[in-house]
């Protein structure tokens, strides 16, 4: 099947609709001159840095509408958009630089210095401000007249090269395809209510699949438009919520994205019923965290999805949302999953297994590496690494990562089951679990807690706390207060960080 453009789409079908909003720089593009931006830029990229259909550009940058344009600019080439996460030091960039070799590197001034300290062999580089000005990326667009190759662009050619976070080690490159981002768009756009009438915002990081696919690149495929942050702000993002102005119908974030917001003096007073749709994913999220916005009138919708999957894998609806907080949903429209027990075998009802997915929203394969295609694939189906269970009703439930559950006295311990018990007391304003060694019993579970404003917790009102709430073998041993937790750019707290401190 054939990749059609989606930006030249609605800039053929609805020229002055707005396309994309840049927060930082108060820059704003119709889809019109979106379109005229992303066809003289893929001009450049073709005839000045030898760009053609399956070569990668790499991006290094802040959130911006910079790169949704070269996203799309990509398209227009059949190249593969390279975003790199800015948090990474230049040992970890380079690593992944000499892995995808990309013809060119985008970045933005804010980036500068850490591409100056790359050694990776890039052909071009073009620097940015990531709003405009007199920059090499402007003078790229303005010299440019717009006429680039058009190859034949299939949705089994790549658009997007994903390197998966890397917690746990190396990271992996994750192709995502044309037909990954159309299915993705049916997926999350049906269930959504997403269309032309639609404006989101994106929060989070533009390297990861959660900014880039929920739901930027949904309301690209159908006509809507997106206001872009550089950063998370959530005083910032309370008040475009509160905005009738602005209009925002759709909000994306993590658990944590939330958890900040729930905590900002201007939550109490912030009027969420515009929103349509408040998604969240990228962690299970805490029951109270749900209860919190529902006081509120608002449904946390959970999803569940990873780089690998274009994201989306599973999803709540509205109503699932407020009678089955935590739950990930129901299996979206185009895929399917299944549980898998340790000795292979399907899981009953509620019994916990590992989570494999199959569909067209899954990635052929990563990257360069034949040994985790070997591994992480079997007849098809993609070995997630999440425990998970499905409920009587088929509703998903994401226990943890196996890779953070720890054995306790001969029992699995599922730090996020514990968590979820450990927000609900009053005076936590965040905290993770995670095993320690222990002699007697294997591991034992360590609670780190961040105090909330006025707070006086005590070791012992925490381990107090869950008595009676979860089994004795779950409740946490000791408690290592802190002023804040580890986490990546896209707010998953590095447990890796934790346990190191151990």
């Amino acid at each position: 099947m054939r990749h059609y453009d989606w930006l030249a789409h609605h800039a053929r079908m609805a020229p002055q609709s707005d396309c994309w909003t840049d927060l930082h720089s108060g820059r704003a593009f119709t889809y019109a001159e979106a379109e005229d931006r992303c066809r003289k830029l893929a001009a450049f990229l073709a005839r000045d840095c030898g760009v053609a259909k399956g070569d990668r550009v790499a991006m290094l940058a802040m959130n911006s509408t910079d790169m949704m344009e070269v996203h799309s600019a990509c398209a227009k080439l059949g190249a593969i958009f390279l975003p790199l996460n800015w948090r990474l030091m230049p040992p970890e960039l380079d690593f992944i630089l000499s892995d995808a070799t990309p013809q060119v590197l985008i970045y933005d001034t804010a980036n500068a210095e850490t591409v100056a300290g790359l050694t990776a062999t890039i052909p071009h580089r073009l620097e940015t401000t990531g709003g405009g000005g007199d920059t090499a990326y402007e003078a790229a667009i303005n010299g440019a007249d717009g006429d680039h190759p058009t190859p034949e662009i299939l949705h089994d050619d790549i658009w997007t090269l994903l390197y998966t976070s890397g917690t746990t080690g190396r990271p992996k490159g994750a192709p995502n395809t044309f037909g990954m981002a159309f299915i993705n768009a049916v997926n999350l756009g049906t269930a959504g209510e997403i269309s032309p009438a639609s404006k989101g915002i994106t929060v989070l990081p533009l390297f990861h699949t959660g900014g880039l696919n929920c739901y930027a690149t949904v309301l690209l495929h159908n006509g809507g438009s997106s206001l872009i942050m550089r950063a998370f702000d959530p005083g910032q993002a309370l008040q475009l919520i509160e905005d009738p102005d602005v209009g925002l119908t759709h909000f994306f974030g993590v658990p944590a994205i939330y958890l900040f917001m729930a905590q900002h003096p201007d939550f109490a007073t912030t009027d969420f019923s515009r929103l349509l749709r408040c998604g969240i994913g990228g962690a299970p999220t805490p029951v109270p965290l749900a209860e919190t916005y529902v006081a509120k009138g608002i449904s946390l919708v959970q999803g569940f999805g990873m780089s690998e999957t274009s994201p989306a894998v599973a999803m709540q609806s509205p109503e699932l949302g407020r009678t089955k907080p935590g739950s990930a949903g129901r299996p979206c429209l185009h895929g399917e999953l299944k549980i898998i027990r340790e000795d292979g075998e399907e899981a009953s009802a509620d019994e916990v297994g590992e989570l494999w997915v199959r569909g067209p929203n899954i990635t052929p394969g990563y990257w360069n590496r034949p040994d985790a295609n070997a591994s992480d694939w079997v007849d098809g189906w993609f070995k997630t690494g999440d425990a998970a269970r499905l409920d009587p009703d088929g509703d998903l439930w994401i226990v943890d990562r196996w890779n953070d559950m720890y054995i306790s006295g001969g029992e699995n311990v599922y730090p996020a089951e514990v968590e979820n018990t450990l927000f609900a007391l009053d005076g936590v304003a965040d905290g993770a679990i995670v095993g320690a060694p222990d002699e007697k019993w294997g591991e034992v579970g360590v609670a780190f807690v961040v105090r909330g404003e006025g707070s006086e917790l005590t070791e012992d009102d925490v381990i107090g706390w869950f008595h009676g709430k979860v089994a004795r073998f779950k409740i946490p041993t000791r408690v290592i207060f802190t002023d804040v937790l580890p986490r990546n750019a896209t707010g998953k707290v590095l447990k890796r960080e934790l346990r190191e401190k151990l």
